[in-house]
């Protein structure tokens, strides 16, 4: 049995805001298990660090001053992107004061594996910065509220069951809580995980919430 305490969570801090981003490292650094590795304020050079430093979370906000040169400008969604596409192993969480479902839906579609709100308290960061760095999804409870609508799609692939998990899972449910809130064993409810995965071409929960919201199959509202 190996009893080595676990390597701190490695954070990248893009914040176009110096006196935001000092509070994001004095708050995770105060926190037992992270390690803040590195921050700015342009979303091309975090897309350079993240290749650097190759960090376990990268905290992105959305709107970044675009005070840099123009042809080398980069926002916050443009960055996700690049960052999801060039970085493997790294995922972004967004970190923003904007909770418009639209941002949230253009925050998912480019990768984000979590949206949480400046506004919220810290343990809401901690978590969402644990949850995407463990391959799932951190959210805010107003943004898994836009993303926990019916499901649409009248001819969707999805069983009525099936359809009551993914919604679940977009409001962040945990296999137990699932299975609690639908009156079904913790097996049933990774037997329909792995058959809705198989039905929308996916790996995991993160990925399935995405791919649902892509789809049209998550009702934002």
């Amino acid at each position: 049995m190996n009893d080595s305490p676990r390597a701190p969570l490695r954070v990248l801090i893009v914040d176009d805001h110096t006196v935001v981003r000092a509070g994001l490292r004095a708050l995770l650094t105060g926190e037992p298990g992270f390690d803040v590795v590195g921050e700015t304020g342009d979303g091309a050079e975090a897309v350079r660090l993240a290749a650097r430093l190759r960090p376990d979370v990268v905290l992105m906000d959305l709107r970044l001053t675009l005070d840099t040169d123009p042809g080398d400008r980069l926002n916050g969604l443009d960055a996700t992107r690049r960052i999801v596409a060039g970085t493997p192993g790294t995922r972004v969480v967004v970190l923003t004061s904007y909770s418009g479902q639209g941002d949230v839906l253009r925050a998912m579609e480019a990768g984000a594996r979590g949206y949480i709100l400046k506004a919220g308290p810290p343990e809401e960061l901690f978590r969402a910065v644990r949850a995407a760095a463990a391959g799932g999804m951190g959210l805010a409870p107003e943004v898994a509220g836009h993303l926990a609508g019916p499901l649409a799609d009248p001819g969707t692939v999805l069983s009525e069951r099936e359809i009551q998990v993914v919604r679940l899972l977009a409001r962040g449910g945990s296999n137990r809580s699932i299975a609690a809130a639908l009156h079904l064993t913790e097996a049933t409810v990774k037997t329909h995980l792995v058959r809705i995965y198989r039905k929308l071409g996916t790996e995991n929960r993160a990925s399935t919430v995405s791919e649902a919201v892509r789809r049209g199959l998550l009702e934002l509202g």
